[in-house]
């Protein structure tokens, strides 16, 4: 009786979550064009994965296979890197500031800081389209105001910037996005960790005669590093699976010359659009095995001392 309780989740579980995961990995090994029908599978080994990643002969040559998957990688990895280190250099010290400034009216600034992350991607996304508008938007509006600033004037361009239609300015742009929208939720990560540390410690310091900094420094920092280790494994996991952001400011060919294709684009091109999915279920799971491999290097970063000491 209590498995039949038990069985919608198995049931649910076993038909959206591990079928259609035992499939990709069944597909990565397969040619097929869903056009054709479960018929016209047919068995490859592993030569989806040659095609993208290449082979050591073609290392040495410096032909490294799929080049449009090597740009979607590097591409990734930029707007990763660009978008996620500031959301953490941010959000801790802007929660250290909230949690000692702010004890009164913490919840409701942290609140505000924390709306662009439940508000709809595509709504950001168009937005921040319009904002960075060569044209008509406001980035290039605020830039050129700076004209008149004389502290400010050297920073503002002759011309106007085009943010989404020219390679080298992309995937800044994309990045900024990404960093907009989760900074907030990373800083009520660290402001809930914070809370959770004992004022005894702060009184501590104080009567000790620590300044601020050093109490950031040598009490705070020390002591968020569980949460650290959490919330930078978040922003690894997001960051390397971005898609809404950039699909949607830079469209699905990835803006120009493919600067801002990430590779969750990527696989949706290869298999939505070309019809290539035994390729674009490779790509899912060389995604998966450097997802892992990054969050298994973050785990020992961040590892307790006694841990590291230990291993």
């Amino acid at each position: 009786m209590p498995y039949a309780f038990l069985s919608p989740f198995f049931i649910i579980f076993g038909t959206f979550g591990l079928f259609p995961l035992i499939f990709s990995l069944y597909l990565a090994f397969q040619s097929w064009d869903p056009a054709t029908g479960i018929s016209g599978m047919k068995f490859i080994g592993f030569d989806n994965f040659v095609f993208l990643l290449g082979t050591p002969k073609e290392w040495m040559a410096h032909q490294y296979g799929d080049k449009l998957f090597w740009q979607s990688l590097y591409n990734t990895f930029w707007v990763g890197l660009g978008s996620g280190l500031p959301q953490h250099f941010v959000a801790i010290p802007l929660a250290y500031f909230f949690h000692v400034a702010y004890k009164k009216w913490r919840n409701t600034i942290t609140g505000a800081y924390f709306i662009p992350f439940i508000t709809s991607s595509v709504a950001i996304s168009l937005i921040f389209s319009s904002l960075f508008s060569k044209d008509f938007g406001v980035v290039n509006a605020v830039l050129d105001s700076w004209k008149h600033v004389p502290l400010l004037s050297y920073l503002s361009p002759e011309h106007h910037i085009d943010w989404l239609g020219k390679s080298p300015t992309t995937k800044p742009a994309v990045s900024f996005v990404v960093f907009w929208r989760y900074v907030g939720w990373n800083t009520v990560l660290y402001l809930s960790a914070l809370q959770a540390i004992s004022q005894d410690l702060f009184e501590a310091a104080e009567m000790d005669g620590a300044t601020r900094w050093q109490t950031f420094s040598h009490v705070v920092v020390p002591l968020l590093r569980p949460m650290m280790l959490y919330a930078v494994t978040l922003t690894i996991i997001g960051n390397l699976q971005l898609f809404e952001e950039p699909f949607i400011i830079l469209g699905p060919s990835g803006g120009v010359e493919q600067s801002g294709m990430t590779t969750a684009m990527y696989l949706y091109r290869t298999g939505f659009q070309d019809g290539d999915f035994g390729t674009a279920s490779a790509i899912s799971w060389i995604l998966f095995v450097i997802i892992a491999v990054l969050t298994w290097l973050n785990n020992k970063a961040f590892a307790p001392k006694h841990e590291e000491s230990a291993a």
